[in-house]
């Protein structure tokens, strides 16, 4: 009786995967509107709704560094229906600080799809005496402790750069954080907070209208769009090398053939040239991994950033 029930449910969870989706499916966007999780999620999001008939709609749960939308998705029901833009903040940095998440990174997912991500930028209001990061090095120094940095809020990769670039540099710059690197860039216009380090994609519009002065990249080179703008490596600072990754994740359990059809959804979604457009511009360029490999992918992350994030002495909300 309990295999005639087995088999059962199997037939009966087989053939809902092979609908699927049929109805809406949310996406959470563990940052506030405006930031690059939220971008990135509702330019894929987008798409996938194009190719699939059905709406994916994007919903902004922030806190935490992003674990506030991630245990959400880690809790719900491993349906196919509720999904999560995870990324480096939320699944790498978060676990690592000292209050760690209440999920599991890897267990607790079903790492469905790399997004991509671009560098982070540290830039400065253009009414701050600094036009360059030696500049700026020589200012804080001349001020320990007066100047002020924002991010997107504790725990996420916006502080924790700023944080290796001020221990490396042995400066002290007090540090402002947001729920959400669109309000930090904000008060970096007002003149409420001297720099912001967030992702360029955030800031790339108010560093290219000159309302912001971009003093360095966390990216390898510099970006063919940004020919200005120098990296922290070639300033000295090798360590500071990194993007701000996002990516799509859900609960874990999610149906194997419901992840392969979404991993290839999301793939052709970031060649379209309805993504590459707006995204080549902010240095996010498309890749090809198929969900075992962003998994793995994750699990890399997470070895190569874990001590970098306990000796960058970053902490949670």
């Amino acid at each position: 009786m309990r295999t005639l029930f087995l088999l059962v449910a199997c037939f009966a969870f087989g053939t809902a995967s092979a609908d699927w989706p049929d109805r809406a499916v949310k996406i959470v966007a563990p940052f506030a509107p405006g930031g690059t999780a939220d971008t990135l999620g509702r330019l894929v999001a987008a798409q996938l709704s194009e190719r699939f008939k059905q709406s994916f709609v994007v919903e902004n749960k922030p806190g935490a560094g992003g674990a506030v939308g991630s245990d959400l998705v880690a809790k719900a029901e491993p349906d196919g229906y509720t999904f999560v833009v995870s990324g480096i903040a939320s699944h790498v940095i978060a676990p690592n600080l000292p209050r760690g998440t209440p999920y599991d990174p890897v267990k607790d997912f079903t790492h469905v799809a790399l997004f991509g991500g671009p560098p982070a930028v540290f830039a400065v209001n253009p009414s701050l005496p600094a036009k360059t990061l030696k500049e700026f090095i020589a200012l804080a120094k001349q001020q320990p402790g007066k100047l002020t940095y924002g991010s997107p809020g504790n725990g996420t990769q916006g502080q924790l750069v700023a944080e290796l670039f001020k221990r490396e540099a042995g400066i002290s710059v007090v540090h402002v954080p947001y729920k959400g690197a669109a309000r930090a860039v904000q008060d970096l216009l007002g003149g409420q907070i001297n720099a912001v380090s967030t992702t360029l994609t955030t800031a790339s519009g108010q560093i290219k209208g000159g309302r912001a002065r971009a003093l360095a990249l966390s990216s390898e080179k510099r970006l063919p769009d940004y020919p200005d703008i120098p990296t922290f490596a070639e300033q000295g600072y090798p360590n500071i090398v990194g993007t701000v990754w996002f990516s799509l994740s859900g609960p874990a359990g999610v149906p194997a053939d419901i992840v392969s059809k979404l991993n290839a959804a999301v793939r052709e979604a970031l060649h379209s040239p309805q993504v590459t457009e707006r995204t080549r511009h902010d240095g996010i360029a498309p890749n090809d991994l198929d969900a075992g490999q962003f998994t793995a992918f994750v699990q890399e992350e997470l070895k190569r950033w874990a001590p970098i994030v306990k000796a960058s002495g970053a902490k949670n909300d």
